[in-house]
């Protein structure tokens, strides 16, 4: 039996209220108040869709072993690299074995549910198993625009698999079309689309019924035989219509995160499935539809599995850590759309060295350091002399992760002299739990909030930016955490 065995999702702590953006550019395009109401999810200043998607791929593998990972899919219409394997970059951030098999999807906003079918195909022909999928988008809408209103930040993940399968996989079908609603060129920053009402009557009221209908007609069922129907469309009277020419019933409607999220393109059909499975029962049938050059419908049914799911943040709890960013001109900074002045010590000069990242891959994307086999010391960086005074054993040091490993600031610091795109730079000491201890970069949190003490866990980030060359650099940062009680 093939489906989803574990799921997560991630939306950055940020939300700007739509509100902010409209006071500032409703006065060019004041047709826009209609899509003025609620929030958005906006990713820091040091995310991008790649760091989204490792952080909803770290949710999902929450209890998992990722030494039986065979296979990483991500999907994304906003990855920072077009020639390099974003997905090899996450294999890595992930610590993931590199006897893996690894693939971008891209293209259209329903590449991450045909990565997803891709998936469960590959597990179900028997050729792979435990398979990472995982889907995220930072699309930029133009100042003014709807897009920039209606578009919001995420990531979804789930593993595909055989063992403890929480939905099972029971059939799909997908159509195909040149159906150009939202584009962009090669060398476009911003999405464009074509007029509302194209894609309104055409699209989502003809080809997203042809893919519902071809299923139903494949599998037998009726549209009220599933508890739950997952379709992204922001379109409220569209929705409205949808419901009514398909018959689907208002509790059945899985919410379209529209007025918490908006609309995260490619993560945003699993990342509405992450939000119907935190609240499915065992037997519940799914109906996950995702629109975009055509169109995607699945069948999922839930089994009994899904009690025993370690818990995770999911959807609920990534909407649960939230803060306002209550300054409009500061999400146009971070996005590079309103080119902000850093300072001189901004122009220094960003090398990637790409040798040196080669041979110390697993230190930098993956924080791997050391054990001394000898006394158990941890250490990062790797090491060839255990730093134990007491010990001192050479080349005796096996592979130790720090990425999924929680820690305490014993140091931090407010540096309003270094260049930083989000002023105060701060930084200090991180003294892991279990031992081992280094310098970070601190993320989405205040410096006033911060003490020494506090318990962090660590984030995949992008640590710089390389406008000359157009390379994203990552590395791990230090995010303070909630006490549990």
């Amino acid at each position: 039996m093939a489906g989803i065995c574990t799921y997560g999702g991630y939306v950055p702590r940020y939300r700007l209220n739509r509100s902010l953006i409209y006071q500032a550019m409703g006065w060019m395009n004041p047709a826009n108040i209609a899509n003025a109401g609620g929030e958005k999810s906006v990713a820091n200043f040091d995310e991008d869709a790649l760091t989204m998607a490792v952080a909803a791929g770290i949710d999902a593998l929450r209890g998992v072993d990722r030494t039986r990972v065979q296979g990483l899919y991500f999907a994304s219409t906003t990855m920072p690299y077009k020639e390099r394997l974003n997905a090899g970059i996450i294999t890595a951030a992930l610590g993931l074995n590199d006897q893996i098999r690894a693939a971008d999807f891209s293209g259209g906003i329903k590449c991450g549910t045909t990565a997803l079918l891709s998936a469960l195909e590959g597990v179900e022909s028997g050729r792979v198993d435990n398979v990472v999928v995982t889907a995220a988008d930072s699309r930029l809408g133009k100042p003014a625009s709807a897009q920039e209103l209606i578009f919001g930040d995420g990531a979804a993940s789930v593993t595909v698999g055989t063992d403890n399968v929480i939905a099972e996989f029971k059939d799909a079908y997908s159509v195909t079309y040149d159906f150009v609603d939202h584009f962009r060129g090669e060398f476009a920053r911003f999405d464009r689309q074509w007029e509302d009402r194209w894609i309104r009557d055409l699209g989502f009221m003809q080809i997203l019924p042809e893919a519902v209908e071809g299923l139903l007609a494949k599998t037998g069922l009726k549209i009220t035989d599933f508890s739950k129907v997952v379709y992204p469309c922001h379109y409220g009277a569209a929705r409205k219509g949808l419901n009514k020419k398909l018959g689907i019933a208002p509790e059945a409607d899985q919410d379209n995160l529209q007025q918490q999220v908006g609309e995260t393109g490619s993560a945003h059909a699993l990342l509405m499935l992450v939000a119907a499975l935190e609240n499915a029962s065992p037997g519940d049938k799914i109906l996950l539809v995702s629109f975009g050059s055509g169109c995607d419908a699945m069948f999922l049914e839930v089994t009994e599995n899904i009690k025993n799911l370690p818990k995770r943040y999911g959807l609920s709890g990534s909407l649960e850590n939230r803060a306002e960013l209550d300054n409009y001109t500061k999400y146009l900074v971070w996005r590079d759309i309103l080119p902000g002045d850093r300072g001189l010590r901004s122009e220094e000069d960003l090398w990637t060295r790409w040798s040196q990242l080669w041979r110390k891959r697993k230190e930098i994307l993956g924080l791997w350091g050391t054990q001394c086999q000898n006394c158990g010391t941890l250490q990062y960086p790797s090491q060839r002399v255990c730093v134990n005074p007491e010990c001192g054993a050479t080349d005796k040091m096996s592979p130790y992760c720090f990425s999924d490993k929680k820690g305490r600031i014993a140091s931090f610091t407010g540096d309003n002299l270094a260049a930083s795109i989000n002023p105060p730079a701060i930084y200090g000491q991180v003294v892991f739990e279990e031992g081992g201890k280094y310098m970070f970069d601190f993320t989405d949190c205040d410096l006033e909030s911060l003490s020494t003490g506090m318990s962090v866990e660590m984030s995949f980030r992008r640590k710089y930016r390389d406008q000359k060359r157009d390379i994203a650099g990552y590395f791990w940062k230090a995010v303070p955490t909630k006490e549990e009680v």
